[in-house]
């Protein structure tokens, strides 16, 4: 029987139903405890490779004779070029660099489903050749458009009919949402919630989750894949709190005011003219060697619409610290956002986590030139550490790119009340709220939205 519709004219119904799935640890599909177990098995009767090669060994891919950009032949998928970013506000206010260039707008779609009065989550098995190991669990479709559109010429994509003319009342979720702003330029997905109308068959790889089950898997290192968890963090599942320190408009306008106060100024350059980087024959390197490198790497996956295939990949050098600090006023918890400008940004600058860096990066700098609250997040002691857990970057064009997120309780000292320029303190309500809408926060805040939508972590 199909599922009624949602009630679009009682937002806190939908908040309701999303409350209950999120409280709810044991579900009709796959035990939590078996999840583990099941990946496995998945990784034992597919075979998967990935081998790194050197530039020379890509199928299909090259360095443009007139830019040095690293470009499909097909002229899809994505390129790797050069940006030169001007910021005077900024600690290093010009720099140069390789970046990813996915003009496309891909689709990372959830489908919800209600099984005895809870809404359950249609996951998927999913390798990507980035990830540390390989399988995580990842939306029920995500998916570029050169792939859905089979540019590849590969097999279809999966329940993908659902997120296609999805009918209103359906909907749940749908935003379109930037991606990294380090390593994409302008780079967008639509991110969708759409709830099932009848039965859906379950196909192999699939498998439908709680709320519940999803958090409990995300104080797991490295099981829920990024993809899944920007889309989680887009369901309206905050109930509304009262007593917040700033008021939805104030906030507003403190974000309008930060975008305005920074000249930040992007402009695109060939690969080949990119200061500061070498290329070589297995890889495109910074010199100092820091921050990141540009690889190939050989792909083999049994299970994905193609079976074989090579591309570039972005390695970071060094493990990420992606960390919400907060704290209560008068009881009511906060979250301190960082108005971060990103050089690959649409808009200047998105709301971040209190720190988000890689330390790495800093360890050459003097100690006042360090992100703020860093060494707060990094020497937190262990009763003060609310959330932790060691997360993939998006697997699809990162290799190995982790971070270890955080949620940090701090004190007045710590962190006050009246924060530096460019910090505000945010209810979890207010910033979901402000992901209902388009490139107000980025990835990385939104990963730890996540394992607050989800009861992973309660405040």
């Amino acid at each position: 029987m199909p599922a009624p519709p949602l009630r679009r004219d009682d937002p806190a119904a939908d908040t309701a139903r999303l409350l209950r799935s999120a409280g709810t640890p044991h579900g009709h599909g796959l035990p939590t405890g078996q999840v583990a177990p099941w990946l496995a098995e998945h990784a034992r009767t597919h075979r998967f490779r990935v081998e790194r090669i050197p530039f020379a060994g890509l199928e299909g891919w090259s360095f443009a004779p007139d830019t040095g950009n690293l470009v499909h032949r097909s002229g899809r998928f994505f390129s790797v070029e050069g940006i030169h970013v001007t910021h005077p506000e900024n600690p290093v206010p010009e720099w140069q660099q390789p970046i990813i260039n996915q003009p496309e707008v891909g689709i990372l779609g959830i489908l919800a489903k209600e099984f005895d009065g809870v809404l359950h989550f249609l996951m998927q098995a999913k390798m990507e050749p980035g990830n540390p190991n390989l399988l995580q669990l990842s939306p029920t479709v995500q998916a570029t458009r050169s792939n859905y559109t089979r540019v590849h010429q590969g097999a279809d994509v999966k329940y993908l009919g659902h997120f296609v003319d999805v009918p209103p009342q359906r909907v749940i979720a749908d935003v379109l949402q930037s991606e990294h702003g380090s390593w994409f330029l302008r780079k967008a997905n639509r991110n969708m919630l759409v709830e099932a109308v009848g039965e859906v068959r379950l196909e192999e790889n699939f498998c439908w989750l709680t709320l519940g089950q999803i958090g409990e898997l995300l104080r797991r290192d490295n099981v829920v894949n990024m993809d899944a968890r920007t889309v989680l963090a887009c369901a309206p599942a905050q109930p509304a709190v009262p007593g917040a320190l700033h008021s939805d408009r104030a906030l507003l306008s403190w974000i309008t005011a930060e975008r305005s106060r920074h000249d930040r100024r992007v402009r695109s350059l060939p690969l080949a003219e990119v200061t500061d980087w070498v290329r070589g024959d297995w890889s495109v390197e910074h010199v100092p060697e820091r921050y990141f490198r540009v690889m190939a790497v050989a792909v083999e996956a049994a299970n994905r619409e193609v079976a074989q295939w090579t591309q570039p990949l972005i390695e970071p050098l060094g493990v990420g610290v992606t960390a919400f600090v907060t704290r209560r006023f008068g009881g009511v918890p906060h979250l301190l956002a960082h108005a971060l400008p990103e050089g690959g940004l649409l808009e200047t600058l998105e709301l971040a986590p209190t720190v988000q860096c890689t330390p790495d990066n800093y360890r050459h700098v003097a100690p006042a030139e360090r992100p703020p609250f860093l060494d707060l997040v990094l020497d937190a002691r262990p009763d003060q550490i609310r959330y932790g857990a060691v997360h993939s970057e998006e697997g699809g064009r990162f290799h190995h790119a982790q971070s270890r997120y955080l949620i940090v309780e701090a004190d007045e000292e710590q962190a006050p009340a009246q924060p530096p320029p460019g910090y505000c303190w945010v209810t979890p309500w207010q910033l979901n709220s402000l992901v209902r809408h388009s490139r107000y926060v980025n990835v990385q805040a939104r990963s730890l939205l996540a394992c607050l939508n989800t009861a992973a972590v309660t405040l």
